[in-house]
């Protein structure tokens, strides 16, 4: 790890500023999340195989059927999360490699992730810790549960397309908190961003995406 990190060339920091520099171009304007995909190396969160296309705009396979968003993606769902303000407490759910979790962890106040694959939160958890980011609770479970122990949130992000939003995310959502989902069926989702109030939900639809779906259960 130590010596992927301090790779030169295509895991270089100034390949990350340039990866950073085309998603400015594409409309992501919140300097927090550029700073954030400027410090987080994404070539440590793939195989090595993978390393030499680590910084192109694209999902990429982790195995176990998932993959890790692609860059840009991963900072519209970030900005879409903090557009109202600073966020003191998070759920992410599907935390995959760990990618969208270090980014999340260098913006949000406390970060707790939930993952169904048992070896993907591991090999999450160890990159974190191998990048100095120690303050991430992990779990093992599924996700359409969330996770009411630490409820309410004020953010909730998910990194897998549900057909329809599980009844206990929004239940977890404190008053004003937000929740930036993907929901749909394979080659019809849409990112959606749900706000809390005092009266109901409120549901904003964005740009068509594709990601995996939303299972649950767990896997050992």
């Amino acid at each position: 790890m130590r010596q992927r990190l301090q790779g030169v060339g295509m895991t270089s920091r100034r390949t990350r500023e340039r990866m950073v520099a085309r998603l400015r171009e594409q409309g992501i304007a919140d300097a927090r999340v550029l700073d954030a995909m400027a410090e987080i190396p994404r070539h440590v969160f793939v195989d090595e195989a993978l390393e030499s296309r680590a910084y192109e705009d694209t999902a990429l396979p982790i195995g176990h059927n998932q993959t890790i968003s692609q860059p840009y993606i991963v900072a519209r769902m970030t900005e879409l999360l903090l557009e109202s303000g600073p966020k003191s407490r998070v759920l992410e759910i599907g935390s995959g490699c760990g990618y969208q979790t270090a980014i999340l962890a260098k913006l949000v106040g406390q970060l707790y992730s939930v993952e169904r694959i048992a070896p993907l939160m591991k090999k999450a958890r160890d990159t974190l810790w191998e990048l100095d980011i120690k303050t991430v609770g992990f779990k093992h479970a599924d996700g359409g549960w969330g996770w009411p122990e630490h409820a309410p949130f004020d953010g909730i992000l998910a990194a897998a397309a549900p057909a329809t939003i599980p009844e206990a995310l929004l239940d977890q959502l404190a008053v004003g908190g937000v929740l930036v989902i993907p929901v749909g069926s394979d080659g019809t989702q849409s990112l959606h961003r749900i706000v809390r109030t005092e009266s109901g939900f409120e549901d904003e639809v964005f740009e068509r995406v594709i990601f995996v779906p939303f299972l649950s259960g767990v896997s050992q």
